[in-house]
């Protein structure tokens, strides 16, 4: 992917252009449409979703918990390893743009970038302590 793409987002900013570009070399960008299921409650997890444009709704046990827009992130749970399963379901609200990188594309770039790795990793944990404090 063009990683331009990855200059604007949030997450990635704490990443040096040369660490941007070789992870833009791990991700995928996907245009989806509105009504689009990006994850399902329940179902394995295998990938992580960063929004660069549209919004999405996040709904747990059928009700509406979260509406995520650009610069958000979710999926992280796969960067996480092992058999985790989805904790909400989210569906794309508006036509969206995303950045989409796959839990073995992950586990490749921690393998040989451990430190771009672990900056994702501290940038997702500090999201979810955020969000843990707001309820």
């Amino acid at each position: 992917m063009d990683p331009g793409r990855l200059d604007g987002l949030p997450l990635f900013e704490a990443l040096s252009k040369k660490d941007r570009a070789q992870v833009a070399m791990w991700a995928d960008e996907v245009d989806v449409g509105s009504g689009i299921e990006l994850a399902s409650e329940g179902s394995y997890a295998h990938e992580f979703f960063v929004i660069e444009a549209g919004t999405a709704q996040v709904t747990r046990h059928g009700q509406p918990i979260a509406e995520l827009g650009p610069g958000d992130f979710f999926g992280e749970i796969a960067l996480l390893g092992s058999d985790h399963h989805r904790t909400a379901t989210v569906t794309a609200s508006t036509p969206m743009q995303l950045v989409v990188m796959f839990q073995t594309e992950f586990r490749t770039m921690a393998e040989r970038m451990p430190h771009v790795a672990d900056q994702l990793r501290e940038a997702i944990r500090a999201r979810w302590e955020a969000d843990q404090l707001r309820g």
